[in-house]
C-alpha cells in the first residue's frame, strides 16, 4: 500500500511540517487502496508543479491552489478531475492539521469559473448492452455492438473460456473492474433457481465499510463459469486469472544422416546422424494463481470486440464503425450497458439503483440520459405514423 507519510516528507514545504503518523495511519486503514493511490498520485503531481513554478506545496495558499487548478485546466483536465485535485490538497492539509486553503472563496470562484467555461458533463463509457442499441430488449434481434455476439464468438480455448465467463458475469452483475477481479469461487452461493447462482460482493466502491451486497448470476453465466473452472483446474480462490499462452511451431521430420554427410564446417555431434520425427504445432497454457488486474478488463473487452468482428459476429458493423466504437469502450462499459438495458426494460429508478448498488440516483440517471430523451414525449411523437 502506498505510504502517504513518506510522500508528505518529500513535498516542498515552506516551514517545518509535523507529520502525525498515527492520524495518517488511521486514514490509510479507513480508506481503500484505490483512494490512497489516487491521493498519493495527486499530491505528487501538485508538488511537481510547485517545484517547477517555484511555489510552496505545504502549506499551500489559496492563490497557489487556484493557480494550480487553472494550470491543470489549461492542460485539458476536466472539471471532475479538478474537483478531485482540490479534494486531495484539502485532505493532506487536514491530515497535517494545517489550514485548508481550498475553503477560500478565491479557490471556489476559480473552480466555478472553469466549470462555467468547460461545462461539467463527463465523458461516458460506450455501453455494452446485451442486444446492442435496441428499443425492446426482449423482442428485438441483436444488432451493432452487443454482448450476446461477443459471447457467442468466443472459441473453446482457455483464454477465451475465461473471457466468456468474465464478460457474462460483468454484464449480469454490473460490477466495476476492481470488484470484478476480486470475485472468488467462494463468493458464489446457491439460488432458488438450481441453474442460477447468487454472487456475494464483500466490498464495493460505495461500501467501504464492508456491509456487503448480493448480485444475481444467470444460468448463462453459471455455465460459462463452470466450463472455465473445469478447463483451468480452479477449485478455490480468485475466479478470473491471468492465462499465459505459449505457442510452438511445427517442425518437419529429419531423415537419418551418415557420418560422411557431416561437413567439416559443422559442429561435430553424433546426434546429427539420428532421425527426428515430425513435431506438430502445439499451444500450452499456464493459469496464474492471482487475480487479473483491474486495468486489464477494458483491454479484454476491446480484444473480444476485435476478435468477434474478425470472425464475422458483428456483421452489421464496418471497419470504420469498429474503430469509432472501440475508442469509447472501457471496463465500465458493461455497467453502463446493464444500466441502460434495465431502463429500456421498464425498470424504475429504485430497481436500477438496487440492482447496481447505487447510493445516489445521479449516475444511473446520467447513464440513461440519451435513452430517456428517445423514450420521452418527442421520441414517442416521432415514432407515430404520419
Amino acid at each position: 500500500m502506498p505510504d502517504i507519510a513518506w510522500t508528505v516528507t518529500q513535498m516542498r514545504a515552506g516551514e517545518r511540517v509535523v507529520v502525525n503518523e498515527e492520524l495518517i495511519a488511521a486514514y490509510q486503514s479507513a480508506s481503500s487502496p484505490h483512494s490512497i493511490r489516487a491521493l498519493k498520485s495527486d499530491l505528487e503531481a501538485f508538488d511537481l508543479w510547485c517545484r517547477r513554478t517555484g511555489r510552496i506545496a505545504l502549506p499551500a495558499t489559496p492563490e497557489i491552489v487556484a493557480d494550480y487548478l487553472d494550470a491543470r485546466a489549461g492542460q485539458g483536465a476536466k472539471p471532475a478531475s479538478l474537483g478531485r485535485y482540490k479534494a486531495s490538497i484539502a485532505k493532506i492539509h487536514q491530515l497535517l492539521e494545517l489550514k485548508d486553503p481550498t475553503q477560500a472563496e478565491l479557490v471556489k470562484l476559480r473552480l466555478r469559473a472553469i466549470r462555467r467555461d468547460k461545462g461539467t458533463a463527463q465523458a461516458q463509457a460506450r455501453p455494452l448492452r446485451f442486444k446492442g442499441p435496441v428499443r425492446d430488449v426482449a423482442a428485438e434481434t441483436p444488432r451493432g455492438l452487443n454482448v450476446r455476439a461477443l459471447l457467442e464468438a468466443c472459441s473453446e480455448d482457455l483464454p477465451e473460456l475465461r473471457d466468456r465467463a468474465l464478460l457474462s458475469v460483468a454484464y449480469d452483475t454490473g460490477l466495476r473492474a476492481s470488484e470484478l477481479v476480486a470475485v472468488c469461487v467462494e463468493h458464489m452461493l446457491d439460488a432458488l433457481d438450481p441453474e442460477a447462482r447468487l454472487l456475494a460482493i464483500p466490498r464495493a466502491k460505495g461500501d467501504q465499510e464492508g456491509e456487503g451486497a448480493t448480485a444475481f448470476l444467470s444460468p448463462r453465466s453459471v455455465r460459462a463459469i463452470t466450463t472455465w473452472m473445469e478447463a483451468a483446474g480452479i477449485e478455490a480462490g480468485p475466479l478470473f486469472r491471468r492465462v499465459q499462452v505459449r505457442r510452438y511451431k511445427a517442425r518437419a521430420a529429419v531423415k537419418k544422416r551418415t557420418l560422411a554427410s557431416i561437413s567439416g564446417r559443422e559442429i561435430w555431434d553424433l546426434r546429427k546422424t539420428l532421425p527426428k520425427k515430425a513435431v506438430p504445432a502445439r499451444v500450452e497454457y499456464d493459469v496464474g494463481e492471482g487475480a487479473l488486474r483491474p486495468g486489464s478488463i477494458g483491454q479484454i473487452w476491446r480484444a473480444m470486440i476485435q476478435r468477434a468482428f474478425r470472425r464475422g459476429a458483428l456483421s452489421d458493423l464496418t471497419a470504420d464503425d469498429l474503430e469509432r466504437l472501440l475508442k469509447g469502450v472501457s471496463a465500465h462499459s458493461t455497467r453502463v450497458g446493464l444500466n441502460q438495458d434495465l431502463f429500456a426494460s421498464g425498470e424504475d429508478l429504485a430497481g436500477i439503483m438496487d440492482a447496481l448498488r447505487w447510493k445516489s440516483p445521479r449516475m444511473p440517471l446520467a447513464y440513461n440520459r440519451n435513452l430517456a430523451a428517445e423514450a420521452g414525449a418527442v421520441g414517442r411523437l416521432a415514432r407515430k405514423p404520419e
